[in-house]
């Protein structure tokens, strides 16, 4: 804790974690290919509902791209895996779910 009276809040805007949708995992897996051939690629995890890919622009600023699992593909073995945050497979998420099947159905879209 700073001292009574030090303000030691930042002196400038900042933002922690900015976040966009893909449509399906084919185009997740286009992105993360994408990033890594860019050297931006942070890291992918697996949450379940979500799968998503962590990266960096160039300023060091932190972005997530998520495909999310659609409402009437949801399981009792992907809202249990909310509880943790797993390795992120891509390959085998699309032979789950299929390459193109269009993600967020009955949740970010409307179904």
């Amino acid at each position: 804790m700073p001292p009574p009276g030090v303000d030691r809040r930042p002196r400038h805007v900042g933002l922690y974690h900015l976040a966009w949708e893909v449509d399906t995992l084919d185009e997740l897996a286009a992105t993360a290919e994408r990033l890594a051939a860019a050297g931006a690629l942070g890291g992918s995890s697996d949450h379940g509902t979500t799968k998503s890919l962590y990266g960096k622009d160039p300023d060091g600023l932190e972005f997530e791209v998520v495909w999310l699992v659609p409402a009437d593909l949801l399981d009792d073995t992907a809202l249990a895996a909310r509880k943790r945050i797993g390795r992120l497979d891509l390959d085998a998420e699309r032979r789950r779910y299929g390459g193109q099947t269009r993600g967020g159905v009955g949740i970010s879209v409307p179904a």
